[in-house]
């Protein structure tokens, strides 16, 4: 197999990417098709992968608030249903005989470890995938914030953003409603940020600007994806601080 275009990367699962049909609940054998590739990829380019995932799925913080919850608390409810979904991949992953940890930012001892930088940068050292959940363990911040910071944290080269909905990277407009929106292969962050594409929101592509980060933007729903974006075939989008086209 080719060899990795990274060395250590964080992976972005949304929520959505475990879903079932109507968008809710977890299909299992989607987690088990993502859990296989993310373990091949770990394996055959002998790379270390961690993954930040999402709870859309299950619960989503600002979907509470406009039901007139207290944003903190549907944040936090939110937090947990991250959790949910770290122990189906973790797994799924132990199911395909990849060691995996689960690190949460919030305490819950009786199913993961705390989240300590040093112990997960040891943990991909030993060839373990780790699955960061519960977000930054602070209401008001994304799962897309939490990938940005843990790749820093981590010393992580990239940050892959899967994507859930079908679109296979960036666009200047929805190419779901317009067909005519034209794909853009590469972006620099501040690109992103002046012309408002939806990619992750401004909070985590300031942070990947300023950490020289890169982020590659992908369809993750498509079998075989996560390696293809791992050895750096030309998929997606990549947004880098270099000048966009």
């Amino acid at each position: 197999m080719t060899a990795g275009a990274f060395r250590r990367v964080v992976l972005k699962l949304s929520g959505e990417s475990f879903a079932e049909e109507t968008g809710f609940g977890i299909d299992a054998a989607v987690v088990e098709r993502i859990a296989a590739e993310i373990a091949d990829a770990r394996r055959d380019l002998e790379m270390e992968i961690a993954v930040v995932v999402g709870g859309g799925n299950i619960f989503r913080g600002l979907a509470g608030k406009t039901r007139g919850m207290d944003r903190a608390r549907a944040d936090y409810m939110g937090m947990l249903a991250t959790v949910i979904n770290a122990l189906a991949l973790q797994d799924a992953l132990e199911g395909v005989g990849q060691v995996t940890r689960v690190q949460t930012a919030i305490t819950m001892d009786k199913i993961a470890e705390p989240y300590i930088p040093l112990r997960a940068i040891r943990h991909l050292e030993l060839g373990r995938i780790v699955v960061f959940a519960a977000g930054t363990g602070n209401p008001y911040f994304t799962t897309d914030t939490t990938a940005a910071l843990r790749a820093a944290e981590v010393g992580a080269e990239a940050v892959l953003k899967g994507t859930h909905s079908g679109v296979d990277g960036v666009y200047d407009d929805d190419p779901r409603t317009n067909p005519n929106a034209k794909k853009l292969d590469t972006l620099a962050h501040f690109e992103v940020l002046s012309r408002g594409l939806n990619v992750m929101d401004s909070t985590a592509i300031t942070f990947c600007m300023d950490n020289h980060l890169p982020i590659i933007v992908f369809d993750v729903t498509q079998p075989g994806n996560i390696i293809k974006a791992l050895i750096g075939e030309p998929i997606g989008t990549v947004v880098s601080s270099g000048e966009g086209p």
